[in-house]
């Protein structure tokens, strides 16, 4: 029986923690416990019912998981070792969409519903500024957020409703901001990954989190790791967010490594996966 006990809302994770624990004792299994962040990376290593068997993920790898609550790169030499490279020092790249894709009018979620409108774009010369943080891993999207306000506001103006700050902007407007704005995030994600995977010598490339079902973050990554000749394994989609599967696929490792939790077993809401 796997179960996440962290990180995460507390709430949610002792509903799951207290049912498993039922289960396990109720039918007398083990129960392991799981990294939610863990799970991210282990959903590159599963299979869907009729996928054709394929080579697993080679060591050392860089594995990136960027998702609404967390953007890290973390370092594997092997199973269940994780060296973090570096990660998010304020937002996380999805809580940046979720945050601009309302400014734009387009919803929540936000990632999503912006590249949807970034596929439309006409005009693609729009530039938004890139947080690259010197020479470091480690990723900023506050200050993104904050240029996109700035931005968006003065698109507005151009477009003459600065007065009107209810009115929608124009639909080719919105795809034209949407597409500036999802350019800088990839290009800051999958540069710092390509960089990462070249110094470490890295023999693949994981991809996990809700973003990376994004198709521009998943083309742009493709693109620039068989410019290294390097294999990037990414689930599809619907393995990239929140699921079951992932949890089970970490779990699975974990329990044949032989860790077993006790039904002690708590939540941990900033359970980190590594340290640098």
């Amino acid at each position: 029986m796997t179960v996440t006990y962290g990180p995460g809302l507390a709430g949610s994770l002792l509903v799951g923690i207290n049912f498993a624990k039922a289960l396990a004792w109720v039918h007398d299994k083990p129960l392991v416990g799981v990294n939610h962040l863990e799970g991210h990376v282990y959903a590159s290593w599963l299979l869907d019912p009729d996928e054709a068997e394929h080579a697993e993920p080679a060591f050392p790898l860089v594995a990136l998981v960027v998702s609404g609550g967390h953007t890290f790169l973390a370092e594997m030499r092997d199973h269940l070792t994780y060296r973090l490279l570096g990660q998010t020092v304020d937002d996380a790249a999805g809580e940046a969409f979720d945050k601009v894709g309302r400014l734009l009018g387009l919803g929540y979620p936000g990632g999503p519903a912006i590249q949807r409108a970034a596929e439309t774009a006409t005009a693609r010369d729009r530039v938004f500024p890139r947080a690259w943080l010197g020479e470091s891993y480690d990723f900023s999207f506050s200050g993104l957020k904050t240029a996109a306000r700035r931005i968006i506001d003065a698109a507005r103006a151009e477009a003459g409703l600065a007065d009107q700050p209810e009115a929608p902007l124009p639909d080719p407007l919105v795809a034209e901001l949407a597409w500036g704005f999802q350019d800088a995030v990839v290009d800051v994600l999958a540069t710092k990954t390509i960089r990462a995977a070249r110094e470490i010598r890295a023999r693949s490339i994981v991809l996990g989190g809700g973003v990376a079902a994004n198709a521009a973050l998943r083309a742009r990554m493709t693109a620039d790791a068989a410019g290294l000749d390097l294999p990037l394994i990414v689930p599809r989609p619907g393995l990239c967010t929140d699921n079951g599967a992932m949890i089970g696929a970490a779990g699975a490792r974990r329990f044949a490594a032989g860790e077993r939790a006790g039904l002690d077993l708590d939540a941990r809401p900033s359970l980190p996966l590594a340290t640098r």
